[in-house]
């Protein structure tokens, strides 16, 4: 067999060292076919004892399907979901963060804000976090910096009073 691409890669994780080589190369059936990736990984403690060892051999074909088996397994055996995105997101986080807003969200927003309540207070009533209740303040008009007041107008918006003379 011919190896015709190789890749390897050290990723070092607090005090381990993972590697991870891949190998694909051809066998003896006709030119383009029997294809195969062999990977090997392996990983070191700090003190040098192993934490991952092992190696597989794949038909090349199979390859895409396999890695999505590997990792969602994976990810499952250590009580994370890959949710098929691949973004990893905490099991604490605000049930609406990253929801869409509506227009009626918004219109409570604005009259929570300006009727004095803290960003965290709004933040816990929409199950958001306060960066995203301060990112969204701006679009509703209001101004993040000063609790219950609205963004200035800006120059370039304002009505020019010309006098007459």
């Amino acid at each position: 067999m011919t190896i015709v691409e190789e890749h390897r890669t050290e990723i070092r994780v607090q005090d381990t060292v993972y590697r991870i080589e891949v190998a694909a190369r051809e066998g003896s059936g006709a030119a383009g076919e029997d294809r195969w990736v062999t990977v090997t990984v392996g990983g070191a403690g700090p003190q040098e004892e192993p934490v991952a060892e092992g190696r597989i051999d794949i038909d090349a074909e199979a390859v895409p399907a396999l890695a999505t088996v590997l990792s969602d397994t994976l990810m499952a055996f250590a009580g994370r979901s890959n949710g098929r995105n691949g973004r990893r997101r905490s099991a604490d986080r605000p049930a609406h963060q990253g929801s869409p807003w509506s227009d009626e969200l918004d219109a409570e927003l604005e009259s929570r804000w300006l009727a004095g309540e803290s960003v965290e207070e709004i933040a816990r009533r929409f199950e958001r976090t306060p960066g995203g209740i301060r990112a969204r303040l701006p679009r509703v008009g209001c101004d993040p910096e000063r609790r219950g007041a609205y963004l200035p107008i800006p120059p370039s918006q304002r009505e020019v009073v010309k006098e007459l003379g």
